[in-house]
């Protein structure tokens, strides 16, 4: 699916659950994305405690908690280590938690922070670790976050509201021919330049604060033709700012190696991804350690050289029907799995 598609909307993130209203708990709301799924791939590595400690999963995205509650829930020995860059998501995160905090770990770290985290902890290795990217719904459904392009709201965008770029600050300050690169690698826009140039010539005019006033330059700016086939105008742009302003795919980039290098034989990953961006760049990193780096022309696999994970998944699986009518925000979702495994086994 190209990056423009339904998958990549704006509208669309991580799929935990919708905000909750005042006296309601993160724990009221429904059940994360494919909770079952991914409850069923990581149990066979976090089933039974490695000799000489319990076992470790990693929640690299911890968000409000809904995959790590069940997680400790299923596994009464597991000790749990879970990052967030969000520090309300970690507050709601950790009063949901809280019967298992003698089980958990709960950090203000982006997931390519993963290995210093590890280490901070004195843990060397993990037996199971968990993606769930994207932005969520607790950053969705805060319209003053700006991160929805159907509500006005400053154009904000920062999944740490304490990080220094905006999402005007990108487009007020990036020239266009660099803002023209950010809609067309991070959302895959084919008016980019065209968008870039009115932004520019719009700005001069008065600097960009709310959501709605760059809604209407990209309703004005892209064609009606391309409107009525490639949903809203918005999707991309709010797409490739978002990605901008968080460093979301270099994080990524960094994050993966880190966190394969850190599972234990026997250890699972489970990555579940919401636009094709994040995908390949998953699928990508799964697929080359899945292989073997022994030259072809060999007859014997050389020590060291073979494959070191198993992958557990056909492809990237989807959510269900059910599952995609109660919370169309899983629709997106794309999980991929893999094992670690004695290289050459």
């Amino acid at each position: 699916m190209a990056a423009g598609e339904k998958q990549d909307s704006a509208q669309y993130g991580r799929a935990s659950e919708p905000v909750p209203v005042s006296g309601e708990s993160a724990r009221d709301r429904h059940v994360p994305v494919l909770l079952e799924r991914t409850l069923e791939l990581l149990a066979p590595a976090l089933a039974v405690s490695p000799v000489g400690r319990s076992a470790v999963v990693v929640d690299a995205t911890l968000g409000m908690g809904g995959h790590a509650e069940a997680l400790l829930e299923a596994h009464p020995e597991l000790t749990l280590i879970g990052l967030d860059r969000d520090r309300e998501a970690l507050r709601l995160a950790g009063e949901r938690l809280a019967p298992y905090s003698t089980r958990t770990h709960l950090v203000h770290a982006v997931y390519d922070e993963l290995d210093e985290v590890l280490a901070s902890l004195g843990v060397s290795e993990v037996d199971g670790v968990l993606f769930d990217l994207g932005v969520s719904s607790l950053q969705l459904d805060q319209a003053g976050r700006g991160f929805a392009y159907a509500q006005d709201a400053a154009l904000d965008m920062r999944m740490d509201s304490e990080s220094e770029r905006t999402a005007a600050d990108v487009l007020n300050s990036y020239p266009a021919r660099d803002l023209a690169r950010v809609l067309r690698k991070y959302g895959d826009e084919k008016f980019a330049s065209k968008i870039a140039n009115a932004v520019v010539r719009e700005r001069e005019r008065a600097p960009f604060t709310t959501s709605a006033r760059l809604v209407q330059l990209l309703y004005d700016t892209v064609p009606a033709a391309s409107r009525r086939t490639g949903g809203h105008p918005a999707k991309r742009t709010f797409q490739a700012l978002r990605i901008e302003v968080n460093g979301e795919l270099d994080a990524l980039s960094h994050a993966l190696p880190a966190a394969l290098d850190s599972l234990a034989v026997g250890g699972r990953a489970v990555i579940l991804s919401y636009h094709s961006l994040e995908d390949r760049m998953v699928k990508r990193a799964l697929a080359e350690r899945a292989k073997s780096r022994t030259p072809p022309d060999l007859p014997v696999e050389l020590p060291g050289h073979g494959p070191q994970l198993r992958l557990l998944t056909r492809g990237a699986e989807l959510a269900g029907e059910g599952e995609t009518e109660t919370n169309p925000r899983a629709a997106p979702a794309r999980l991929r799995a893999a094992e670690r495994i004695e290289e050459g086994a």
